[in-house]
């Protein structure tokens, strides 16, 4: 059988709106225990990602107030995005060419639509020992460590 990244992903999509304040897109990450949120315009179509990362880097130590600027200003776009069908061999390969962590994954049925992402992937979602072979584990770890 073949495990395809439809199998790893996290299903559960959390949204957040792109004028939402980067203070409350923290607290919904916090409470919803996500290291990142997709951002949907007005019509609740994806129009980027912000993460953990972008909290820190654009946020943190800038030391702007996060009550005070929205997502949108820190967001990562464009999506960088995965079908689902796809191996964990190309979802590690995307994110090592794009520089990223996060994928959003959408289902080839729908071809590849970005307004319908099924699911995302991140390294986490890639190191359980029963999707990949060695080789593909020692390069998730090493993508996993270049992003500690």
């Amino acid at each position: 059988m073949t495990i395809n990244i439809s199998d790893m992903m996290s299903k559960n999509l959390e949204l957040v709106e792109v004028m939402t304040s980067v203070m409350e897109a923290a607290r919904k990450m916090n409470e919803k225990n996500v290291s990142s949120l997709v951002v949907v315009d007005n019509e609740k179509r994806p129009i980027g990602i912000v993460t953990e990362r972008d909290l820190v880097r654009k946020a943190c130590v800038n030391d702007i107030r996060t009550s005070a600027i929205n997502v949108n200003e820190i967001m990562s776009s464009p999506i960088i995005t995965i079908d689902s069908s796809s191996s964990a061999s190309d979802a590690v390969d995307i994110m090592v060419q794009k520089n990223v962590r996060h994928l959003l994954v959408v289902d080839n049925k729908n071809n590849n639509d970005i307004n319908k992402p099924i699911g995302i992937i991140t390294p986490l979602d890639l190191r359980d020992e029963e999707y990949t072979d060695e080789g593909l584990q020692s390069a998730i770890q090493e993508l996993s460590a270049y992003y500690k």
